[in-house]
């Protein structure tokens, strides 16, 4: 018999506890900036230049954290269980910390892709993407980046792993963020599920769930302990 499979569903929360800074914290401004500044098709078209400079200074920090003890107790739970890692975060932190199976549902801040042909993704050296840096096609290059308004093009491989999860966990996000907040609605009924976080958000259903009202650099190691223990 093949490992029990766990999906984890990540959020901004995760992230903050290494010191990545995140636009819903109190004013929805990011870094003095409206999102729709900055993280849109609207902005890109609009002033091409700041939005290249807001994600290089993104990038640029994104790139100068570590990953914390929450993103190193999923890495550990990889001795015992398949792990999927389904995240809204565009940093590298999982990867950094040693997780092997990350889905990006937002894209991925070290990553940028041509303007005319989405299929065409370079890993970016460094932190800095400039106005005339260009695809072989010839086009633009712009983060690979999920912004909004945008399809989230790995929503459908996100459900299809939920849907076959053994145990579900939540960490780090309050659920509030669609359409990755639906995904909790895929997992199935008898399916154990944790969600942690320091404001644990309003489920009407709450058969199988456990709840752990702490940040996730403390709650996912205790996650961890639990299901090595009871769900191996």
């Amino acid at each position: 018999m093949g490992k029990r499979k766990i999906v984890v569903l990540t959020g901004a929360g995760i992230s903050a506890e290494s010191g990545l800074k995140t636009f819903r914290d109190s004013d929805g401004l990011w870094e003095g900036h409206d999102v729709t500044q900055v993280a849109t098709p609207e902005a890109w078209r609009k002033n091409q230049s700041l939005v290249l400079e807001f994600y290089n200074q993104r990038r640029k920090q994104a790139l100068s954290v570590e990953p914390n003890n929450g993103h190193k107790a999923l890495v550990e739970l990889e001795e015992h269980f398949e792990v999927v890692i389904v995240t809204q975060n565009i940093d590298s932190l999982h990867e950094k910390a040693g997780s092997t199976n990350v889905l990006h549902l937002h894209g991925e801040i070290t990553k940028v892709r041509s303007t005319v042909d989405p299929g065409l993704v370079y890993e970016l050296d460094g932190w800095e993407l400039k106005e005339g840096d260009k695809c072989a096609k010839g086009s633009q290059l712009r983060p690979h980046i999920v912004w909004f308004g945008e399809a989230v093009p790995m929503m459908d491989s996100a459900i299809e792993e939920v849907l076959s999860a053994d145990i579900f966990i939540v960490a780090g996000t309050s659920l509030v963020v669609y359409p990755a907040a639906g995904l909790v609605d895929f997992v199935r009924k008898e399916v154990p599920k944790y969600i942690i976080d320091p404001k644990i958000p309003a489920i009407s259903d709450n058969r199988n769930f456990n709840f752990y009202e702490e940040p996730a650099s403390t709650g996912l190691p205790k996650v961890q302990q639990d299901l090595i223990k009871n769900h191996l």
